[in-house]
């Protein structure tokens, strides 16, 4: 196949009842963002270099759950985390607990590229972000009135609550029946529809990269850590493959989601939409769900075990397909 190959996602596990402008909202961002990766792939720019642009359009943009718009913590602030992973010599960086950094995927870059470490979180990141003088906003920027709402609901039902758009009245969308409700690490949940943002990408020199960023879960307790800046959970690249990870961050963590496709294609021989069927099918246990991946042959693909996921992918011969369903 050869050329390069663009995969977008805008989270797992969608609310069938999401009112159509707020779906054709989401497709919308969705197509802007995946041009935006293909004219940069056009001009050769190397994939590591996509992923970054790519994912602070979406941090920048409130819809979906990072960077501005961010899930709030119990308290009422926000936490980021991102990393970003380079295929070739599988360089990487991590961010965590980011607070005022405007785009934490630039950071976990800075922290792949200019720190002796491969994690930097709460504090530690924050301080090198200053160090670094990239572009820092106070909390109240990533702040969104929905997600006040919203955190007033979850706080009001006692649970951690995915999706901020949504009215909640006994939905889930991940087809539990509304009498037996949702369970993560044994807590109920309300609705199921987190929004992490990811892109994955191999680029026309057959180099992958993978990027990932979240806001992580509404009502979260401070200081939790998601999947999303897990290197081999969340987000994982090789000479192989760019994987990029959406859902339930403490079963992507269990199932080392991301690696596992890397690893069947590796050590099984799978192609790549095989992989990720596999990877879906066999290790999230009881978890829900999704992720997207480019193989160094110009490939892309995905898979989710819940109802939806926000996704969008392009290839150099002419594909392109943006979708929520099915």
């Amino acid at each position: 196949m050869g050329g390069w190959a663009i995969a977008v996602h805008g989270g797992a596990g969608v609310d069938p009842n999401l009112p159509v402008e707020r779906q054709e909202a989401a497709k919308q961002l969705l197509t802007r963002c995946l041009n935006i990766g293909v004219s940069a792939l056009r001009s050769s720019l190397p994939a590591i270099d996509v992923v970054e642009l790519v994912v602070r359009e979406l941090e920048a943009d409130p819809f979906f759950n990072s960077g501005r718009g961010s899930a709030l913590t119990t308290k009422g602030t926000v936490e980021m985390e991102a990393s970003i992973m380079d295929g070739p010599g599988r360089r990487c960086g991590a961010v965590s607990g980011v607070t005022t950094v405007k785009s934490p995927v630039s950071l976990a870059r800075l922290v792949m590229e200019k720190s002796p470490h491969s994690y930097l979180a709460f504090s530690g990141a924050e301080e090198f972000a200053r160090q670094q003088g990239v572009e820092t906003v106070d909390n109240e920027y990533f702040i969104t009135e929905d997600n006040v709402g919203m955190l007033k609901l979850a706080k009001e039902a006692n649970t951690i609550l995915f999706d901020y758009r949504i009215p909640t009245h006994g939905l889930d969308t991940c087809s539990a029946a509304v009498d037996s409700p949702l369970v993560m690490n044994g807590l109920p949940i309300s609705v199921y529809a987190p929004e992490t943002v990811g892109c994955a990408v191999v680029d026309s020199k057959g180099r992958c990269a993978a990027a990932t960023s979240t806001g992580g879960l509404m009502n979260k307790m401070t200081g939790r850590i998601g999947d999303s800046p897990l290197i081999g959970a969340g987000t994982y690249a090789c000479e192989l493959c760019g994987v990029s990870c959406t859902g339930e961050g403490e079963a992507i963590i269990r199932g080392t989601l991301a690696r596992e496709v890397a690893a069947v294609m590796e050590y099984k021989g799978f192609g790549l939409q095989q992989a990720v069927d596999y990877v879906v099918k066999e290790r999230l246990d009881q978890g829900k769900a999704g992720l997207i991946a480019v193989s160094k042959d110009g490939e892309v693909a995905f898979g989710y075990n819940c109802v939806g996921m926000f996704r969008g992918c392009a290839t150099e011969d002419g594909f392109m397909e943006v979708g929520i369903w099915e």
